[in-house]
């Protein structure tokens, strides 16, 4: 029982003389409750633990979802016991933890229901409810469990979440413990310590085990670690997670942010069968440890790499060449860097580095001769073997210079960096977003997914002039002031603006940012447009947008903008005035190196 590992918690005389001490599950709530606010500290010298609003918020929204079982129509009563406690106290204290119970409710009920939440022992206690079983009884617990060889997971959770979430929990129990022995240790409290020194003999897993079961379901713990331990499975069960923290590094070098979304990819195959997607994630971490063992070459330790940028760019098809030169530090053209590669219909399983005139097109570099591209061979080669290691897993393909994920493999890597908290939607989430979501995402995408993903939700919508409209304005409003804007409203020339809707467009000519952009496009299919219509700062967008940003000599640059200048009414000051006032950032960045300043 907890009470007899966690003393001095003030129970007894909580619920002496109250009609509650007869309702067990009044009682189970206010051991959990009372042992918990001493566990982080609460004052016990007047026999009670005593709420504070901080304490009592961590309690709500972060103990009691990690530690502890309740049924859904039991949630109401852990409030009520912190409302009878807070009652105890005088003084403005209880009316402030009232005011903390009543405004944390909600958070609370979502936190006990979010299935993010859920341990191995929350997860089993619910199973064994539903079951009828009698969680205080140790002996139907047992019985119970073993019925449930086999149980399903709750939707949308992994086992490897599940895992990951009850590592967590151990050890945020095992410290409040500790923590609380070493508190009273270093000064002894009035009402005597929480723990005494025989039940820290025993272990502070024991002591933790044993509150867990007064917590969840008795006899739960020693159970799962013991004749049902493959119920739940530690991370030794889960050799791929290392490959999961791999890919979580690569996509933070990238974005920054897990919330970050990468592309869904055009087809995933997810396997019907338990387990599956496990198994091969391990087959494909088997083969990541493999090649980092020296025996592929300088290119055996980045196949992490090369397996979140193929993830990453779509999951459309790579080129070996064009990779082992970006390894190689060759210069390849960001214009032509994610230009996705045809994969032909079959081609020698050996090796060959792509013709030269191939070469040409895949790194934008035509000065290229035969020597370079032999100067290439041998690290291309050594790169595809890399390659080849991965692809006898099943979950990626190379057919000649061209390799990619399989959607088997696309299904694992979804599965790898969702398993780490990646935004990885599938195209029935993108779909779903709504417009400046999309549009959010998308700025961080290839042109080539960006079009994919874009198109496919406005197909979703039956391409509609509602759906472009809302479209268009996120394409204007979306990353407005940051240095993002531009990338958002470079999205338009992605799309196929032939599909859309006149109304839509004419709709959009208004726009302060894309309001010209649309009017090229009516314009350019000889369609009816008010050019009086389209704002000074759409105007001025354009032309800015036009203008080469990085690329090309300083000199042809510059006379771009004096030509752009030449014809803006007022001159050169006024459309650098009007760019500023429309997007500071992107101003800066192209007319800076010209020698322009921007007011």
């Amino acid at each position: 029982m907890a009470e007899t590992v966690l003393t001095n918690t003030g129970l007894d005389s909580f619920l002496d003389g109250t009609p509650e001490r007869r309702d067990p599950v009044f009682t189970r709530a206010a051991e959990a409750v009372l042992g918990l606010l001493a566990l982080r500290g609460a004052d016990r010298g007047s026999g009670l633990p005593e709420p504070t609003p901080g304490l009592v918020r961590h309690l709500l929204v972060e103990d009691l979802p990690t530690f502890v079982y309740a049924a859904p129509g039991e949630l109401g009563v852990y409030p009520a016991v912190l409302g009878a406690l807070a009652a105890r106290f005088d003084g403005g204290r209880g009316e402030q933890v009232v005011a903390v119970v009543a405004e944390a409710a909600p958070d609370f009920e979502r936190a006990m229901n979010d299935p993010g939440n859920l341990t191995w022992h929350r997860w089993y206690a619910s199973l064994l409810r539903t079951c009828g079983t009698d969680l205080a009884d140790p002996e139907d617990v047992r019985r119970r469990l073993a019925a449930l060889d086999g149980a399903p997971l709750p939707d949308g959770v992994r086992r490897a979440d599940l895992m990951g979430r009850t590592a967590l929990a151990d050890v945020l129990l095992a410290e409040a413990l500790t923590r609380a022995y070493v508190r009273d240790a270093e000064a002894a409290p009035a009402a005597g310590p929480l723990l005494t020194d025989h039940a820290v003999a025993t272990g502070i897993g024991q002591v933790a085990a044993a509150l867990l079961d007064r917590w969840t379901a008795a006899g739960l713990a020693e159970q799962l670690a013991g004749p049902y331990a493959r119920f739940a499975p530690g991370p030794d069960a889960f050799p791929h997670l290392v490959l999961a923290d791999a890919l979580l590094d690569e996509h933070l070098d990238y974005y920054g942010d897990p919330a970050a979304p990468v592309p869904p990819p055009p087809a995933v195959e997810n396997p019907t069968v338990p387990g599956a997607v496990e198994e091969d994630a391990d087959a494909l971490a088997a083969a990541v440890e493999s090649l980092a063992e020296g025996a592929f070459g300088p290119y055996g330790g980045e196949a992490p790499h090369l397996l979140y940028v193929i993830y990453q760019r779509g999951c459309s098809a790579e080129s070996v060449a064009r990779k082992a030169a970006e390894y190689e530090d060759w210069t390849v053209d960001p214009a032509v860097e994610d230009l996705p590669v045809p994969v032909p219909a079959e081609a020698p399983d050996a090796y060959t580095t792509p013709p030269l005139a191939e070469l040409v097109r895949l790194l934008g570099a035509p000065e290229l001769t035969e020597a370079d591209r032999e100067r290439l061979a041998r690290p291309a080669r050594d790169l595809a073997a890399v390659v080849d290691r991965l692809a006898a897993t099943g979950l990626l393909h190379r057919t000649g210079d061209a390799f990619g994920l399989t959607p088997r493999g696309a299904g694992v890597l979804r599965y790898l960096l969702r398993v780490r908290g990646i935004a990885a939607p599938d195209s029935r989430e993108t779909a779903a977003w709504a417009a400046p979501t999309l549009v959010a995402a998308a700025t961080g995408w290839s042109a080539s997914s960006a079009a994919r993903v874009l198109g496919d939700w406005l197909r979703a919508r039956g391409d509609g002039a509602d759906a472009w409209s809302q479209l268009l304005a996120a394409l204007g409003t979306t990353h407005t002031g940051t240095t993002d804007a531009a990338d958002a409203r470079g999205l338009l020339a992605v799309l196929d603006t032939g599909t859309a809707p006149a109304e839509a467009l004419r709709g959009a000519l208004r726009d302060p940012a894309v309001g010209e952009y649309v009017h090229e496009v009516l314009r350019a299919r000889g369609e009816r447009a008010d050019h009086l219509q389209v704002p000074t700062s759409a105007r001025a967008l354009y032309v800015l947008d036009a203008l080469p940003g990085k690329k090309g000599p300083l000199e042809s640059r510059r006379a771009a903008f004096d030509a752009a200048a030449a014809a803006w009414p007022g001159g050169s000051a006024a459309l650098v005035r009007a760019m500023a006032e429309a997007d500071r950032h992107e101003t800066a960045r192209v007319l800076g190196p010209l020698g322009i300043t921007v007011p």
